[in-house]
């Protein structure tokens, strides 16, 4: 028996491979099935089960691709009822893998159809829980998230759900099992995720606080208080694994289409497509086709995608000669599927054709402090989470989320005649942001290099940082 565990940092998220005799598992899988594939083919393994934990909602998961080119059947837990074929695992129900057995328990809180897989080994032995967003390393599964799709499932049922969960299901289990998640640290499927990305269940009753001794109302109060807002693709992500998608083969069959400039734009003006610049930001800042948004593929990419691009409109790319699939794949994880095509060449081609390009313009952060006496115009922007601000910011700051930055509110904070300096923490988001800025017609705009980094080792008077009193 082996077990593999395939994290994918930029999206905090562990998929699992397992193998015996011959057969083996996929347990929550990313879209793209050429991982799995390839480990079914090294080990001479038929991939029997697509064990999914829960409809995600922060990726799309490979469940219907990984089936089609398998014939391994999907199976859910209660409750879940998707729009396609699917084994529907009942609570307790133990299937068959090569020389081991896998034992269904069934752990709402999450979401109702939430569903932990214990292995069994080969000596009968209970080994290793797969638990999906029930139990993470040191915090549980936010309980917000079904609400978004039934009003009545408010974030306190689902909470006291958990509890049960937890208590009736998982708790009980022996202490040495391991304890394998779907997320780890970063992931905004909970609020304060370890960096470990696996633990036993015993360390986890001494550390984790959501399984101390506590009552189910101070449970409740506990796993709530403090919750950020969900980006905004949850919800769109978690419909699409429950109603289908379209085969990444074809998603990558459009998207890797090359066009010269011509056709480029042609494509600009038939579609009013997205722009979507994928190159490193500093790179970004240098130079950039009009119009274009800065996401790089070195920052939480897919997160930020989902987080402040529309669904509904085309994608056309611009991205470092040889990324191009990487940027169509990230962008599938999230359910991104209408790209239509990219810039042969990058963005030297449209340089090199002598096209109208544009840049962004960036300040030191000690060239800032010694610009602020003498700019009654100037306006400071910081593009943090909230709970990043709320640790510590410069006093004449105004924080405005880059989450929230499309928000039409958010850009009615500024005037035309007034200058915007933008910052985050290092300067990936700063990009992002002024991108965003620039494509709804604000000009004005300086990106203060090296982030609140840069900025909290000036003169600038600053916030004094306060614990805060809750997880955010």
């Amino acid at each position: 028996m082996q077990i593999e565990q395939l994290y994918t940092g930029c999206l905090s998220q562990g998929a699992y491979y397992i193998e015996s005799n011959g057969e083996a598992v996929v347990i929550d899988p990313l879209r793209e099935t050429a991982p799995y594939l390839q480990r079914a083919k090294r080990d001479k393994a038929t991939i029997t089960y697509i064990f999914e934990t829960h409809f995600h909602a922060d990726f799309v998961s490979g469940h219907l691709d990984l089936s089609q080119k398998t014939g391994a059947a999907i199976v859910f837990g209660p409750n879940a009822a998707p729009s396609f074929p699917i084994h529907a695992a009942k609570d307790g129900e133990i299937l068959s893998l090569g020389n081991i057995k896998i034992k269904v328990l069934h752990t709402p809180g999450h979401t109702m159809e939430s569903t932990c897989y214990l292995l069994i080994d080969e000596e009968g032995k209970e080994k290793a829980l797969f638990s999906g967003d029930t139990l993470f390393i040191g915090d549980v599964g936010r309980p917000d998230l079904a609400q978004k799709v039934k009003a009545e499932l408010t974030e306190d049922i689902l909470a006291g759900h958990l509890y049960d969960s937890l208590r009736n299901k998982i708790m009980p289990l022996a202490d040495d099992i391991i304890v394998y998640p779907a997320h780890g640290a970063g992931s905004s499927c909970g609020k304060n995720l370890g960096s470990e990305t696996f633990s036993t269940i015993g360390t986890q009753k001494q550390t984790n606080y959501a399984l101390q001794p506590q009552t189910k109302e101070d449970f409740i109060i506990a796993v709530t208080d403090g919750l950020a807002a969900p980006p905004q693709y949850f919800p769109i992500n978690a419909k699409i694994n429950k109603e289908g998608y379209e085969s990444l083969d074809t998603v990558l069959a459009n998207g890797l289409k090359p066009l010269t400039v011509q056709e480029f734009k042609e494509k600009i003006a038939t579609f009013e497509p997205i722009i979507l610049d994928t190159r490193n930001a500093n790179v970004f800042t240098q130079g950039f086709v009009p119009g274009s948004i800065s996401i790089g593929l070195e920052g939480r990419f897919a997160e930020f995608a989902g987080s402040i691009l529309p669904f509904d409109q085309a994608i056309l790319l611009v991205c470092e000669p040889g990324t191009e699939k990487e940027s169509i794949v990230r962008l599938a994880r999230v359910g991104f599927e209408n790209i239509i095509g990219h810039l042969a060449g990058g963005f030297n081609a449209w340089a090199t054709a002598n096209e109208t390009i544009d840049l962004i313009i960036d300040v030191e952060a000690d060239e800032l402090a010694m610009d602020i006496p003498f700019d009654p115009n100037m306006v400071i922007v910081d593009v943090r989470k909230t709970s990043e601000f709320d640790k510590g910011h410069l006093k004449e700051a105004l924080t405005i989320p880059l989450d929230e930055l499309t928000d039409p509110a958010s850009m009615a904070n500024f005037d035309d005649n007034q200058n915007i300096y933008i910052h985050c923490a290092g300067g990936y988001r700063s990009v992002i942001a002024i991108s965003l800025l620039k494509k709804n017609g604000y000009t004005n705009l300086i990106d203060v290099a090296g982030g609140f980094a840069a900025l909290s080792e000036t003169a600038i008077p600053k916030t004094t940082y306060v614990c805060p009193t809750t997880l955010k």
